[in-house]
């Protein structure tokens, strides 16, 4: 009953589909006609109607409904809903069709598992074989119409030869309300268990690989058998047919030609016959009529499979390869390319054309690569671009840590205010061209650290490239300095020059702070209101290019008699409670006109050699030493050193160190 048109469409050529549109049987107008005559019936008689029997206004009314059911008709989503279930239909039907149980593996391995050419083994192979076959017949009798009609009762199976009157009285011994298709596989296993206690079938495995296709065979009627118990959803099969038919009894109606001189919207024309509405029911209706045909393949449609074919094919296929075919061999001689190591089957004259053709050896067989590429580059220029375990940084790492080490922690924002306040406090004593036009005030706050403590004064954008080294740092100067200053031995009030390259003295800048304060006088109070509006000014124009001071390690105080003589440095640490205060108002150091420039305060190798003896802080004399209240006691203890790195953390990037230019801690 399948329609069979392969060899006619083999080749592709012009309007190569053109000899399938007359075909008949199995066609669109052998399942359509009756539907298509009925609408185009339909359609014609409430054209008559409307043109000949109805009055002026009721033609008036209809054209109004007409045009209204022509608008609405396109709210039905026709495409959508009939495309997704003609497509779960073909699906199905396609699947259905691999689940037909075919005896052709199982024969093959009992063909040459089950031994014996007596008749016993002869017997045993066609029983098994039968069984099979028997199975296929009910379950195909169960949900094929064309197969019941051939074999209505259990007599005519039994006539047909595929039951003996014995095992048909065992199989209606059963007693059972479910379909008992599966009774001829369960006679299989107990031969095949009877055949291997015989010795018929030698081994374990080969009992297992008998049975194992045995229960492929049986999984086979069991699917068929719950396809045709579970449809598709009815409730889906209602949608999509009311959809098709609903959307063509409103266009029977909206679809009219009506009156051209009412001057109506897209009704210039009167046709008469509605050639595209013809071809739009043919196409929608057509589609309907496909998942009607395939929804249930085992009928007797013109495309439903041929089961009554299959059955007698399998059963005759089965019976002969396990009978007649059993121990039949042909005589084993030499073939005809013995001794050919490389042997070429003939061509026809017809099949000429694929005889030159080259045999594919790959896309990129014939790919051509320049000969400067060819070479095996070195494994070190070969960077590979994976995070080691042990701690290796990755490339961009840098940036996330930028963010990390820029956040202000809560035990460094008092320390960070306090340094604020008094570099506020300098700015106003400070003459105009006392900063470098590199730094700025505003990016003078320190980095802070996880344990509270702070570094030093970094200026631009240092604070967001300070790395977690604990290498030293060598001022441009040839002084060691430590980056790391604890927050007891930070001393606010002092500023420290960072724009020459030859820095002060410890003596040179004490003798400078007294000279300044003789100076100043009574005249200081007008001095700093001069500043303040200079220095606002100034601050506007250079805000990014300046960075605020850190404060000098403290220094000790004079008394008015001891103008010229220095203080030795004293490298015993005081205690803290025998430090004495000095005035609230800081010192101002006035920079030296020296070429150094930015550049000058960074070097990117670090210190191998850290035998450099850190200067100490000199002891302020015991009586009248004067001290700032914001100044913190500090220690001439050992302290750490720490590099500062700028730019990537890459390993193959240098590490540029700054320190202050400051002969200090």
């Amino acid at each position: 009953m399948t329609v069979t048109y392969t060899a006619k469409v083999a080749n592709a050529r012009f309007c190569g589909f053109s000899k399938l549109l007359l075909a008949w049987r199995g066609s669109i107008y052998k399942v359509l006609w009756k539907e298509f005559l009925a609408f185009f019936a339909m359609y014609t008689a409430i054209s008559v109607t409307y043109r000949f029997f109805l009055f002026d206004d009721q033609k008036r009314y209809f054209e109004k409904l007409a045009i209204y059911c022509n608008h609405y008709a396109s709210l039905i989503p026709m495409s959508f809903v009939l495309g997704f279930y003609v497509t779960l239909v073909v699906n199905r039907w396609w699947n259905q069709y691999t689940r037909i149980p075919l005896p052709d593996r199982l024969m093959c391995v009992l063909s040459g598992g089950l031994q014996g050419v007596d008749e016993r083994g002869r017997l045993l192979r066609r029983t098994m074989m039968r069984y099979t076959s028997l199975s296929a017949l009910l379950i195909l009798r169960s949900v094929s119409t064309a197969v019941f009609k051939r074999f209505p009762t259990m007599d005519h199976v039994v006539e047909a030869g595929f039951m003996t009157r014995e095992e048909r009285k065992k199989f209606e011994s059963l007693k059972s309300p479910y379909n008992k298709y599966w009774m001829p596989c369960v006679w299989f296993t107990n031969l095949a268990a009877l055949a291997r206690c015989e010795g018929r079938i030698k081994d374990d495995s080969t009992l297992k690989l008998v049975l194992e296709e045995l229960n492929h065979f049986r999984g086979n009627c069991s699917m068929l058998f719950h396809y045709d118990m579970i449809s598709v959803p009815l409730v889906y099969t209602q949608v999509v047919t009311l959809a098709v038919y609903s959307f063509f009894f409103v266009c029977l109606i909206g679809r009219q030609f009506l009156d051209p001189t009412q001057g109506y919207l897209g009704h210039d024309l009167d046709l008469y016959v509605p050639i595209f509405t013809l071809l739009q029911f043919f196409f929608y209706a057509g589609w309907l009529k496909v998942a009607e045909q395939l929804i249930n393949p085992f009928g007797q449609d013109d495309d439903d499979f041929e089961t009554n074919w299959l059955i007698d094919r399998n059963f005759q296929v089965s019976m002969m390869a396990v009978d007649e075919m059993y121990g039949d061999l042909p005589i084993m001689e030499r073939d005809r390319y013995w001794n050919d190591s490389n042997p070429r089957p003939p061509y026809t004259a017809a099949s000429l054309f694929g005889l030159r053709k080259p045999s594919f050896q790959g896309s990129t067989f014939d790919m051509a690569i320049p000969k400067e590429e060819m070479y095996f580059a070195p494994l070190a220029d070969i960077t590979e671009n994976v995070e080691s375990e042990g701690g290796g940084h990755h490339p961009n790492m840098a940036l996330f840590n930028r963010l990390l080490f820029t956040a202000p922690s809560p035990t460094g924002l008092i320390g960070g205010a306090l340094r604020r306040t008094s570099a506020q406090l300098q700015r106003f004593r400070r003459p105009s061209g006392m900063y470098p036009p590199s730094f700025s005030d505003e990016e003078g706050q320190d980095e802070e650290d996880e344990g509270g403590k702070t570094l030093g004064p970094s200026g631009g954008s240092l604070p967001s490239v300070l790395g977690r080294d604990t290498q030293s740092t060598i001022c441009s100067c040839g002084g060691v300095f430590n980056a790391r200053t604890p927050l007891m031995e930070v001393q606010f009030g002092v500023g420290v020059e960072r724009g020459g390259d030859a820095l002060q003295s410890q003596e040179e800048i004490m003798e400078e702070e007294e000279e300044e304060e003789e100076d100043e006088g009574n005249a200081q109070k007008k001095a700093e209101k001069e500043k303040m509006e200079e220095g606002n000014t100034e601050v506007t124009g250079d805000i990014q290019s300046r960075v605020p001071l850190l404060p000098s390690p403290l220094q000790p105080s004079r008394d008015p008699g001891q103008t010229s003589i220095r203080q030795p440095q004293d490298k015993t640490p005081r205690p803290a409670s025998t430090t004495p205060s000095s005035p609230l108002a800081p010192s101002i150091i006035h920079p030296r006109p020296t070429a150094c420039s930015t550049r000058d305060l960074f070097i990117s190798e670090p210190i191998t050699e850290q035998s450099t003896v850190i200067p100490t802080i000199p002891k302020p004399p015991i009586g009248g030493a004067k001290m700032s209240f914001l100044t913190v006691p500090s220690y001439s203890a050992p302290q750490r050193h720490r590099s500062v790195s700028m730019g990537s953390e890459s390993p193959s990037a240098p590490k540029l160190q700054t320190a202050p230019c400051s002969s200090q801690n």
